[in-house]
């Protein structure tokens, strides 16, 4: 059947939930890059340079397990650097592959899922008790320093205390401010997609770049790209996927 003609203009009906999503989108970048701008702003980020560090670790250990690997040990520091212990017995070159890469895209996909599920307060909500209980079982059994026992024990109980006591608009606006720090590490961190090494207080070792070469062949800056690429089509997922398209 065709459709008839309407003598009234149409409406274009926006969902009720796009236009406060929108504005925390907004209003939570602008804090974000202020932070950056204002005298002692470094300082005071340096918490969401901890989150994505987390967010990278969490990602090698959470792809290894999928893949069939063990994650053993996660280890951070206050400068921001963090290790994971991974046992890879039994992977071939593809696998080891994709762990690596796990950690790369890990806060982008993150980011991804925080766009997605704060659109509601419901959603929200959810996803902080998932978070501040996906923290806890890390701290019981992988985190292994006292500042990551310390950090990722504070940020879990935040995250438990916003999803069951606040308000579903506050825990909307704690999700999406989450996403954003974690979508801009793609670009603030993106130096190391391309670097062939790394340190921490235990020494320099290769970037996963580095080893994402050493397994699969091609040149480190290749799998920079390709990882890169990756991470910033997920967020454009998940920022499109708040903005309500």
């Amino acid at each position: 059947m065709i459709p008839h003609a309407s003598s009234s203009p149409a409406l274009s009906v926006e969902p009720a939930t796009a236009q406060p999503t929108r504005k925390l989108l907004l209003i939570s970048a602008a804090v974000t890059l202020a932070l950056y701008m204002v005298p002692y702003g470094r300082l005071l980020a340096r918490p969401l340079l901890l989150l994505s560090t987390l967010a990278h670790e969490m990602g090698h250990g959470l792809t290894a397990l999928l893949l069939g690997g063990r994650f053993q040990r996660l280890e951070m520091w206050a400068s921001g650097a963090g290790v994971s212990d991974l046992d890879l017995a039994g992977f071939g070159r593809v696998r080891e592959g994709l762990t690596l890469a796990g950690g790369l895209v890990g806060p982008a996909v993150a980011a991804a899922l925080c766009f997605t599920l704060g659109k509601t307060g419901r959603g929200a909500r959810g996803c902080l008790v998932g978070l501040g209980i996906l923290l806890l079982a890390a701290e019981l059994l992988v985190v292994r320093n006292l500042f990551g026992f310390l950090f990722a024990g504070l940020l879990a109980a935040v995250c438990l205390f916003a999803g069951t006591r606040c308000s579903p608009e506050r825990a909307q606006w704690m999700v999406v401010f989450l996403g954003v720090q974690l979508a801009l590490s793609v670009f603030s961190r993106a130096d190391y997609l391309f670097t062939r090494s790394a340190g921490n207080p235990s020494g320099v070792y290769p970037s996963d770049v580095m080893q994402m070469q050493r397994a699969l062949f091609l040149p480190y800056w290749f799998w920079g790209f390709v990882c890169g690429a990756f991470a910033v089509l997920v967020l454009v997922y998940g920022v499109r996927t708040c903005w309500g398209r």
